[in-house]
């Protein structure tokens, strides 16, 4: 049977596991609450603990642990300081609220501004195009959101010939789109 684990040797017995939940697993969460205490740089505790679970079930499949509780917080040490070793080496530091660097702007470039006024205006134009009737269903569905049995009951139509209308709309749209050279993304838009 293989181990989901490298290099791990075969699956302990039911007993090693059976020895596993009554005699390991019940100190979790003081060791959960050990370390948070103990080692406050940790950042992501609930790791740790799974990775000591994981090395005490390991060695006791290899030999007999005397003190479950002892070997895992032992374990937990090491673990802990190894953790706070390799971060005191590494000069890249975790971020957790990258807001409040104030580093990304959110803003739009003046180039992408341009370019959307560009698309809209083409849109608008691709839009003034189509027929009378198909564009006031085009814009009642498309850009008011109006539903397409509340159009009909306006216009006095069948929710199906609403629904014709918007399909043949949008795909005008998107042909005179095409041909004006405006990208796909704009032409998903406009069908959602």
């Amino acid at each position: 049977m293989s181990s989901l684990l490298p290099d791990a040797p075969d699956p302990p017995s039911s007993n090693c596991n059976r020895w596993f939940v009554e005699n390991v697993l019940p100190h979790g969460p003081l060791l959960n609450a050990h370390l948070r205490r103990s080692y406050p740089a940790i950042r992501d505790v609930e790791d740790v603990v799974q990775e000591c679970f994981i090395r005490v079930w390991m060695a006791h499949a290899t030999h007999p642990i005397s003190s479950a509780k002892a070997f895992l917080f032992q374990v937990a040490r090491h673990l802990a300081l190894d953790i706070a070793r390799r971060d005191r080496a590494s000069p890249i530091q975790g971020v957790t609220d990258l807001a409040a660097y104030g580093v990304l702007d959110g803003r739009p470039s003046a180039d992408e501004i341009a370019c959307s006024r560009e698309e809209f205006e083409l849109l608008a134009e691709a839009v003034h195009r189509l027929p009378p009737r198909c564009r006031a269903i085009v814009i009642l569905r498309k850009l008011q959101g109006v539903p397409q049995k509340e159009i009909g009951r306006r216009l006095g139509i069948s929710e199906q010939t609403v629904q014709v209308q918007v399909q043949r709309g949008v795909k005008r749209i998107a042909e005179i789109l095409r041909y004006r050279g405006v990208s796909r993304t704009l032409r998903h838009e406009i069908r959602t």
